[in-house]
């Protein structure tokens, strides 16, 4: 139950502060309202989900300036996983991030927009992956299915993705390359405050 109201809050069936119905996702569901109050509270947990009294449960929304301590937060936990991951064993970084980009390619030329934007989840989540730090990883975990959310949502526009694309190519490359430093400077045009893209796609939204 609860993973499949997480997958529709994640897949952007669901805008962002919209309004859930018990009763309707019970009925879609073909289930009590039971399970279903059981997995709204832990996407509460979770912080897919914001629960109010009197008023109902609605989707997670972002202020701009929370989506820029998002930002934030996701540049600091990244950069320290790229660091960490290059220091481990920095050519298997690079072969399992060019595996990953070689997919992505491949879900462009399909137009396979969905399997894309899993594979932008799959390519950040490596980093974590390769980093050998788990507490970093539980860290990332915190804030890694709101960014599936957003990516699902602001991700999709043509010009973005083709900037997301050209840059997951260039912090691949600069990797197999050693050079840690362009690649930490393209990771920080990617997602950072103000500068990365799903800043520049919301407030324009």
């Amino acid at each position: 139950m609860a993973e499949s109201l997480r997958d529709w809050v994640i897949s952007g069936d669901m805008d962002l502060g919209s309004q859930l119905s018990e009763a309707r996702i019970a009925q879609d569901l073909s289930v009590s309202r039971t399970p279903v109050r059981e997995a709204i509270n832990r996407l509460e947990m979770e912080g897919l989900l914001t629960v109010e009294p009197q008023r109902g449960t609605f989707v997670f929304s972002l202020e701009p300036d929370e989506l820029a301590k998002l930002c934030d937060a996701r540049l600091s936990l990244e950069s320290a996983a790229l660091g960490f991951a290059m220091q481990v064993d920095a050519p298997r970084l690079a072969d399992r991030l060019s595996a990953c980009v070689e997919q992505m390619s491949r879900a462009r030329a399909s137009d396979d927009v969905p399997l894309y934007l899993r594979l932008d989840s799959e390519f950040h989540q490596i980093l974590m992956d390769c980093s050998d730090n788990r507490f970093l990883n539980d860290a990332y975990q915190t804030i890694a299915q709101k960014m599936a959310a957003l990516r699902n949502r602001l991700g999709r526009h043509p010009d973005h993705m083709a900037k997301s694309y050209r840059e997951h190519q260039e912090i691949c490359d600069a990797i197999a390359r050693g050079d840690e430093a362009t690649a930490q400077s393209i990771l920080r045009a990617h997602i950072g405050r103000k500068e990365g893209s799903y800043w520049e796609m919301a407030i324009k939204d």
